[in-house]
């Protein structure tokens, strides 16, 4: 273990498994105290008992949340408020993606609803806890370069299908990035985000490609490893030279080109004004 962010508090989406669970298992390693946010109890749990298993030295406490509900999220923020009075890095990891559409609790298109509107929330109700030197990491996708925002069907009713749901959200990371990035720079925050690549998951299809399960066990050998697909967040949340560094796009812990509609100011403003409407942000 090192001592890079010792006395640093980071949270963590999606923590028991994949490149959740390699990000948690980085940044405790490295002294930061982290919070695991996990859905399922019973998953969670057997992350949190299998980290401290091989390192009892680590500072780790599992919450559950459901970012596919607004008053799970908000009440998660809650918790978090009443136990710790500064956050100092926040990495946006957990992703969702079907080949079937599906819904929210507040009747949002899932992998939207997850992807990026459960991660706005929820990043916008804790905030106030972070400060100078504070890091927003968020993990998007290459898969946002063929997004578009279906503002007047952002719940894809009409023409739902896997690529344009995945790509919207993952779209939507990006430009939640570019415009948190500008409204926070005046308070040293940083906010980035990352394609991790194409990742073997064990949620039965890949978030970069969308392969089913069969063809994404015939093709593990090709993927990464959550461990190497989790190195940029990483990078991002913990690396000194990246500490001045804000609203860019990452790919292997370097500036990556991304789409043109995810540089344009306009779009991002007016989307992060939406995206607040949507969770009832004055």
């Amino acid at each position: 273990m090192n001592d890079t962010l010792k006395n640093k508090t980071a949270l963590v989406t999606g923590a028991n498994s994949g490149m959740g669970m390699a990000t948690v298992r980085a940044l405790s390693d490295m002294g930061a105290r982290v919070i695991m946010l996990c859905r399922s109890e019973k998953r969670g749990k057997e992350a949190l008992e299998r980290l401290l298993s091989e390192d009892t030295s680590r500072t780790l406490e599992l919450i559950l949340c459901d970012l596919g509900d607004y008053d799970s999220i908000r009440n998660f923020a809650n918790i978090v408020r009443s136990n710790y009075d500064h956050i100092d890095i926040i990495v946006n990891n957990a992703g969702f993606i079907s080949l079937d559409r599906q819904e929210t609790k507040e009747g949002l298109e899932r992998q939207f609803g997850i992807n990026h509107i459960g991660h706005f929330l929820l990043t916008m109700s804790l905030l106030d806890l972070m400060g100078e030197g504070g890091r927003i990491v968020n993990v998007s996708s290459g898969a946002h370069k063929v997004g578009k925002i279906h503002f007047d069907d952002i719940n894809l009713h009409k023409g739902f299908n896997v690529i344009t749901a995945y790509s919207q959200s993952k779209l939507a990371n990006v430009l939640f990035t570019r415009e948190l990035a500008r409204r926070v720079k005046d308070r040293g925050i940083t906010v980035n985000c990352c394609h991790p690549g194409a990742v073997a998951t064990n949620i039965g299809i890949d978030r970069e490609t969308g392969f089913g399960k069969t063809i994404t066990g015939l093709l593990k050998p090709f993927f990464q490893t959550p461990e190497q697909g989790a190195r940029t967040a990483i990078f991002l949340a913990s690396d000194s030279s990246v500490s001045d560094i804000t609203g860019e796009y990452f790919y292997k812990c370097k500036i990556a080109k991304s789409s043109k509609q995810s540089k344009d100011p306009q779009l991002a403003e007016r989307f992060f004004e939406f995206s607040k409407e949507l969770v009832g942000i004055s």
